[in-house]
């Protein structure tokens, strides 16, 4: 063999997956007649929605990293002695790490696949919270809550990406929410443990969906996309006769596949300066856009110390209604899963950030007038009832759409040849914009909480034209004549 055969083998080595799809459905796929078990796997539907719910377990991670600082407040700053500005410093060193995350997720998917890409955020999550739940001083929660979000911010990218990848046009509106959906479940999961157990247990109970993750993703595919990216032919039609089921024609999709990765293969190495082309500036200012205004709009604030906000509005049961606001929002994010290919992506948007103004601006009007009202009268009470049910409406709206849709669209839009660099830039201002408002979020509130709600009510009402004005809709649509349309 020659050094040039020698070369050619090294690099394909390179190019293969770090996490091989394995061999069950391969036999299954060459001899489905003979394996009755594979009948299980027939139906597309059936197939790729179990690997959709095995991913799900990423953003399920996700959410109770997001959710756990809000019940444990109180309890970590009196058993550790910690200021409120040292917890604000633990509550948003979770999106510092969600940054470094970012920065590395987008070519670490590119570079050894979803599946990889996934198992390598497993790994910093479950030492991070065990990290935290042996910690004695600040250096061990800090410590504990960046490696967490080191490992968020591969997961927030690469589960959207993957099942976007996977999913067939008719469908990825649905499966794409589930990633939100899964996000909302997690939070709640933290909300309702939170009443119940002590924090060091409920940061122990956190390395439950990585655990599980990690032996589930030995048994999915990997993106077929991502292998025809890399030029495994062969693996990336195994993959996706797999997700369409073993006795569907997909000739017509491996071909629009194939056309989509030559025409985008044609350059190889993309630089900054090839952004400034419309194909590629264009979907990627919607994307940052979408991605930034949803932290802008305050929800993570609210998230992260809604039990802090429902105490400033008067709940005695701060936890359990912080709980209350944790279901309103699984179950709001699961009917926008159900409207999102039906109703389009566009419209929940504009219904959702429309919402988030009017229950912010009602909110931020009951915490005003209560600076000039007596704690004892009844005025009060309903003035605190007002900004109750305001939170709540605010919560709703995102969930319906600016919550889950956002990295749907990110996912969607992003040509595959400049996804990794372009979706790290989108995750890394996300993740930067998150820290931002969960940083100042408790001092905001501190400062004024009408000021800071009315803060969060300016910024949905931008989102309202900048969703008018340019974001696309793509319901429909498969993920290469979504591309088509910035050309």
């Amino acid at each position: 063999m020659s050094f040039r055969d020698d070369t050619e083998e090294g690099r394909n080595d390179l190019r293969r997956p770090f996490l091989h799809t394995g061999s069950w459905y391969r036999m299954g796929s060459r001899q489905s007649s003979m394996l009755e078990s594979s009948q299980v796997i027939r139906d597309s539907s059936i197939s790729v929605l179990a690997c959709v719910l095995i991913v799900a377990l990423g953003p399920i991670q996700f959410g109770f990293t997001c959710g756990y600082s809000s019940p444990t407040q109180a309890a970590i700053t009196k058993d550790l002695g910690l200021t409120v500005s040292e917890y604000s410093v633990f509550g948003s060193l979770s999106n510092v790490g969600a940054m470094v995350g970012a920065i590395a997720s987008g070519q670490i998917a590119e570079y050894i696949g979803r599946k990889g890409s996934l198992m390598i955020a497993a790994i910093p999550n479950i030492i991070g919270w065990l990290s935290i739940s042996f910690a004695k001083d600040t250096s061990f929660l800090y410590m504990g809550r960046l490696l967490e979000g080191f490992g968020v911010g591969i997961i927030s990218y690469t589960v959207p990406v993957y099942i976007a990848e996977i999913a067939p046009q008719h469908m990825r509106g649905a499966l794409g929410s589930v990633n939100q959906l899964s996000v909302t479940i997690g939070i709640m999961l933290a909300y309702l443990l939170g009443l119940f157990v002590p924090w060091r247990i409920l940061a122990v109970l956190g390395v439950l969906p990585c655990t599980l993750l990690i032996p589930g993703l030995f048994f999915i595919p990997e993106s077929p996309r991502w292998l025809a990216k890399m030029g495994l032919t062969d693996d990336f039609e195994t993959s996706l006769q797999v997700l369409r089921g073993f006795d569907t024609d997909i000739t017509v999709e491996v071909n629009e596949i194939k056309r989509s990765v030559a025409s985008s293969g044609k350059r190889s190495a993309i630089r900054f300066v090839d952004l400034k082309r419309r194909r590629y500036y264009f979907p990627l200012m919607v994307g940052i856009g979408l991605l930034v205004l949803q932290q802008l709009g305050g929800i993570n604030g609210v998230l992260f110390y809604s039990s802090t906000i429902f105490e400033s509005a008067g709940v005695t049961s701060s936890n359990v209604a912080t709980f209350g606001v944790g279901v309103v929002q699984v179950v709001a994010t699961a009917v926008a899963t159900w409207l999102v290919d039906k109703s389009g992506r566009r419209l929940l948007l504009m219904i959702s950030s429309i919402g988030m103004t009017i229950s912010l601006v009602i909110v931020a009007v009951a915490f005003y007038l209560k600076e000039f009202i007596s704690p004892d009268s009844n005025m009060y009470n309903i003035l605190s009832m007002v900004s109750v049910v305001g939170v709540v409406a605010m919560v709703i709206s995102c969930s319906l759409g600016m919550g889950p849709i956002p990295w749907l669209i990110m996912s969607e839009i992003l040509p595959v040849n400049i996804k990794g660099l372009a979706g790290s830039i989108a995750t890394l201002l996300n993740w930067f914009v998150s820290w931002l408002v969960t940083m100042t979020a408790n001092m905001l509130l501190a400062w004024s909480s009408g000021g800071t709600f009315t803060l969060y009510a300016l910024v949905c009402g931008f989102t309202v034209v900048f969703v008018s004005l340019w974001v696309p809709e793509t319901k429909g649509k498969t993920l290469e004549e979504i591309q088509a349309l910035f050309r």
